[in-house]
């Protein structure tokens, strides 16, 4: 006779989400990206499942200090339609972290998350802030290195 192991299932209401912040002053916006999505999704937990969002909150500071390598600043676009015809709209990311920096760090970590309604819900729990202030110093975050 042979003893089988039981296989836990989390429940939505087992899940227990932390706030972590991370720095992102001079840090490659494509690594600081897929490290990111990792904690957005769970997977560095032991309770990973792939069909709930177990992931916790993320809050990124500092997101116009970011670099990139080679020559994407002025290569890498980014395209928008406006609704009307002939309305494609195009910026580089050197306009784009002039403009709006905190889209260029979002852009890239919703490219890494599932493109579902679990995707959007892992995104949710992403906040991103320019500069070195966020509102979230009640949530008593951690601080994460990469």
């Amino acid at each position: 006779m042979s003893i089988r192991a039981k296989t836990h299932v989390v429940k939505v209401d087992e899940i227990e989400r932390e706030w972590f912040v991370v720095d992102a002053a001079g840090q490659t916006l494509g690594r600081l990206a897929s490290n990111v999505a990792k904690i957005l999704k769970g997977k560095h937990k032991a309770v990973y499942s792939p069909h709930l969002a177990v992931g916790d909150y993320v809050v990124i500071v500092n997101a116009e200090k970011i670099s990139v390598t080679g020559r994407k600043l002025d290569q890498k676009m980014y395209h928008r339609h406006t609704g009307y015809p002939g309305g494609l709209r195009s910026i580089t990311l050197r306009d784009q972290l002039v403009r709006h920096p905190t889209h260029a760090v979002k852009a890239a970590i919703k490219g890494m998350l599932p493109k579902n309604r679990l995707g959007r819900k892992m995104l949710r729990k992403l906040k991103v802030y320019a500069g070195a202030e966020h509102p979230h110093q009640g949530q008593q975050p951690t601080v994460l290195e990469f």
